[in-house]
């Protein structure tokens, strides 16, 4: 399998090339906007069709590049049905199974930073978006967020994988680009060490976080798959 992890620093994104090396086809998990151009020199670099771009939810803090992608290369979109972007090409539900090439993907439905959070397994390795992040997790307070349902989603799914599951999150504002179920479940100060609903709950309402830099902007834009004219700056609210 062909991998890539690719960081964009505005937003400390993380999005994530994987591709069947026999048959050259491709997919991007969680892309952005302004990283177009990076995107399709990446996939010319390395002779890959793309043929789908993931969504774990939909962004308020990037817009995606699925819209773009889908009409200049003929890429299909996917996001859970509950996401809130009925223009998604497919439409999955937790425990949904496909392949491209010899790659194949399970949909875990990982709701709690918002209604329709998708974590992506493959292989020995797990996309999760914000649902697990190293040492900590998305927050609850917004977009259908819910403390109780983040706790089961990462305790009763995430962290019933195996524990050497590597754990590649959406993003990371510290450097940190990759950690396991092992780690998050001894060390993740939110979420590990067998934290209670309750105690999870006390720790999200006491975060105290700003109001995302650019929800006005990203949420309609995401809800439309990243098309132009849905946003006011097409490749710079990333």
């Amino acid at each position: 399998m062909i991998f890539r992890q690719l960081f964009e620093p505005d937003t400390c994104t993380y999005t994530y090339l994987l591709a069947c090396e026999t048959s050259r086809k491709a997919i991007l998990i969680d892309t952005v906007a302004i990283e177009f151009e990076h995107y399709t020199k990446l996939l010319d670099e390395l002779n890959l069709e793309l043929v789908y771009t993931l969504e774990t939810h939909v962004h308020a803090d990037h817009v995606t590049c699925a819209s773009l992608l889908r009409d200049r290369l003929g890429s299909k979109s996917i996001v859970h049905r509950d996401a809130g972007a009925m223009c998604a090409d497919l439409l999955v539900t937790d425990g949904i199974g496909f392949h491209v090439g010899s790659i194949e993907i399970k949909v875990l439905h990982t709701p709690g930073h918002t209604g329709g959070c998708v974590s992506y397994l493959v292989d020995d390795r797990v996309f999760t978006g914000d649902s697990l992040l190293i040492n900590g997790c998305g927050r609850t307070d917004f977009q259908q967020g819910d403390s109780a349902t983040m706790h089961q989603s990462v305790t009763e799914k995430l962290f019933k994988l195996p524990v050497d599951t590597l754990v590649y999150p959406g993003h990371d504002y510290t450097g940190k680009r990759v950690s396991c179920i092992a780690q998050e479940m001894a060390l993740n100060p939110r979420l590990g060490q067998q934290k209670t609903v309750a105690e999870f709950i006390e720790i999200m309402q006491n975060l105290d976080l700003p109001y995302p830099k650019y929800i006005d902007d990203a949420l309609p834009a995401n809800q439309a798959c990243g098309a132009s004219g849905t946003h006011k700056s097409p490749l710079r609210q990333g």
